[in-house]
Parts: C-alpha cells; sequence; structure tokens
C-alpha cells in the first residue's frame, strides 16, 4: 500500500508561483507513474500533469507554459512548480501514482491518492 503526502498549497496573488510537494510511503520505491491532478469546486477532476519513471511528462492543455511536474525517484517524491499563477487554477490539488499507469492515462486508472492540498489564486 502506498500513502501520499501532499503538501505546498497556499494562498497566491495572480501572476504568483507556488511548488507542491508529494511524498509517497509505504514503498521505498515507486517505478510508475505520478500525477497531479486537480478539481475546483463544482468542476470536474481534471489532469494537471504526469509524470512516468525515465522523465516522459503529460501536461493538461491549461498547465503547458507555466507548470513543470518534476521527480525525485530517490525521495519518493514529485513536484508541481506553478507560475503565472491565475484565479482559474484555483482547486485543490491531488497527487497520484499508479505502479502500471501511463502518463496518458485518466485519473480513475491511478490506484493511490493524496489527500489534496487546496491552492487559492485571488487578489
Amino acid at each position: 500500500q502506498v500513502q501520499l503526502l501532499e503538501s505546498g498549497g497556499g494562498l497566491v496573488q495572480p501572476g504568483g508561483s507556488l511548488r507542491l510537494s508529494c511524498t509517497a510511503s509505504g514503498s521505498m520505491s515507486i517505478s510508475g507513474t505520478m500525477a497531479w491532478h486537480r478539481a475546483a469546486p463544482g468542476n470536474q477532476r481534471e489532469l494537471v500533469a504526469a509524470i512516468d519513471r525515465g522523465g516522459k511528462t503529460v501536461y493538461g492543455d491549461s498547465s503547458k507554459g507555466r507548470f513543470t511536474i518534476f521527480r525525485d525517484n530517490a525521495k519518493n517524491a514529485v513536484y508541481l512548480q506553478m507560475n503565472s499563477l491565475q484565479p482559474e487554477d484555483t482547486a485543490v490539488y491531488y497527487c497520484n501514482t499508479g505502479p502500471r499507469t501511463k502518463p496518458g492515462a485518466l485519473w480513475y486508472e491511478y490506484d493511490y491518492w493524496g489527500q489534496g492540498t487546496q491552492v487559492t489564486v485571488s487578489s
């Protein structure tokens, strides 16, 4: 069993930046894809970014050019650097992983989910 713990969310002004972190525990080696999804109130869950063990990445349309996903396999961690944040980025951000999940997979194909961290972008 894998447990995921997110951190780094908070309140930022439009144009600001945040860096989200997610650390996996319960397994000393995470070899599969790790990803971030987000869910705004009343909206469907959507992909933010995903990365496989080899570094292949997939980004949601709203993330391209502004967000960067990267991982540290030695630490069983994945990060999301978010720049140029906008109010529409406000959502709960969830860390995900799946040992057999591909980066282009939909949210329900991930086996493990963190509790989420709130990101609020407001002036």
